[in-house]
């Protein structure tokens, strides 16, 4: 298959491209620098993902999937106004501009589906409600993000294209930077819940978040909404208990709420709203997790 892939260099696209070309697939990977640099076994293309213009458009004609993976890195900066507008514009446009270009294709050329990154955060804080994928949107500044992420990207269901939504928690890997966040005080011996410890904390092995962007990428039945999800959600003391267990290292230091909101401002949303949060879908497409439960990612994270 050919697929092209935009985001393709982060912590997510770099290994799903390693995946794709391993199985025999041609990658063309779209890049914000210079056309030819790119991973290795791809073809690397400059685009503008603002507009749907340029060389770029031309790579959608006969291409079998689109993955979508553009966008700023949520927690990577305090949410002032002007960075949740750029949290907005990088994902918003970017995926505008890809419905753009596939319209602009004659029917016979457009790629057969559209997979778009999307977040967990969708459903907003939801207490101990179990949520699928009928779950209701949620609301806060993430859930409606999620919201127009998502109805832009399902603008390309009527030129016919299969369109899916990788809904993912917080991705436990080599690298993850959400990951050595909370493992950091642990490792100084100072690890614990995060606020009162209550809140569920969907999260998926990198391993299996790649999985699922195949399963979305080959499985004609997959369409909509996916919760990229575990199926052994926890609530964050678990979670802390469980990386403190991995470590090696005491769990008994918790973070008050009100301290994370001082030091993180809005962006303490992150670690405070819980979503109890299934696999639903994936499990009824037959998706079968390498990593079903957290003690096992976790040993496989951060050992």
């Amino acid at each position: 298959m050919k697929i092209v892939i935009a985001g393709a260099t982060g912590f997510i696209g770099q290994p799903l491209v390693h995946e794709l070309t391993r199985s025999g697939n041609e990658v063309v990977v779209l890049t914000r620098g210079d056309s030819g640099v790119g991973p290795a076994d791809t073809r690397a293309i400059h685009w503008d993902a603002h507009t749907a213009s340029g060389p770029w458009v031309s790579e959608l004609r006969g291409a079998d999937a689109i993955v979508n993976l553009a966008g700023a890195n949520i927690g990577a900066k305090r949410w002032t106004e002007g960075r949740k507008r750029e949290l907005e514009s990088s994902r918003i446009e970017a995926t505008g501009a890809f419905v753009s270009a596939i319209e602009a294709l004659g029917a016979g050329d457009r790629p057969k589906v559209l997979v778009n990154a999307s977040g967990i955060d969708y459903y907003g804080d939801r207490g101990d409600e179990v949520i699928t994928e009928e779950s209701s949107q949620g609301t806060g500044f993430l859930a409606q993000l999620c919201v127009r992420w998502e109805a832009a990207a399902l603008e390309a269901e009527r030129l016919g294209v299969r369109v899916v939504l990788l809904r993912t928690g917080v991705v436990l890997g080599q690298g993850s930077t959400a990951l050595s966040r909370l493992a950091l005080p642990f490792k100084l011996f100072a690890g614990g819940p995060l606020g009162s410890g209550k809140q569920w904390f969907p999260w998926i092995h990198l391993k299996d978040c790649i999985g699922l962007y195949e399963l979305a990428i080959e499985n004609q039945a997959a369409h909509g909404p996916i919760n990229g999800v575990a199926p052994d959600v926890r609530r964050e003391k678990d979670v802390a208990s469980e990386i403190g267990r991995a470590l090696g290292r005491p769990s008994w230091a918790p973070v008050p709420a009100f301290a994370l909101r001082l030091v993180l401002g809005e962006l303490a949303h992150l670690v405070l709203d819980g979503r109890r949060a299934e696999p639903a879908k994936a499990l009824a497409l037959g998706y079968q997790f390498a990593y079903p439960r957290l003690p096992e990612a976790l040993a496989d994270t951060l050992t």
